[in-house]
């Protein structure tokens, strides 16, 4: 089983970089400042999609254990043995709710946002209770 990036994430941050260029053709001017933050938020919009395109999965998972993309685009196996918990974490602040699904491995906690997985957390987390009975 897999769980990847929704598509419409990489596009949205590559038309937010987009915007940030545009916005910065037309109103920064000559001044060096708002160029270099142009400069480094349009970077730094480009390369978070690069990474989303470059590594869509960021769950997978089998019988013997999950594999988490850590990094950039690196990669960790974890065999079910190493997995000491999986769960939903839930918070609310402000009048905003969130929902991550947590795998806690012990020396690391690895935590997926439902826009990771392409699906909730909470019918990932079966898939993966599941799987890992």
């Amino acid at each position: 089983m897999q769980w990847r990036v929704k598509p419409v994430l990489p596009v949205t941050k590559l038309m937010g970089a987009v915007a940030v260029v545009v916005l910065a053709v037309a109103f920064a001017g000559r001044d060096p400042v708002r160029w270099t933050l142009a400069v480094v938020v349009g970077s730094g919009l480009a390369l978070w999609a690069l990474r989303d395109l470059l590594v869509p999965v960021r769950l997978a998972a089998d019988t013997d254990g999950v594999t988490v993309v850590t990094g950039f685009a690196g990669r960790r196996r974890l065999p079910w043995p190493q997995v000491e918990r999986l769960r939903v974490d839930r918070t609310s602040r402000r009048g905003l709710s969130s929902e991550l699904l947590e795998i806690d491995a012990g020396d690391a906690i690895y935590l997926f946002s439902a826009h990771e997985l392409g699906a909730l957390p909470e019918d990932v987390l079966a898939e993966l209770t599941a799987l890992r009975i």
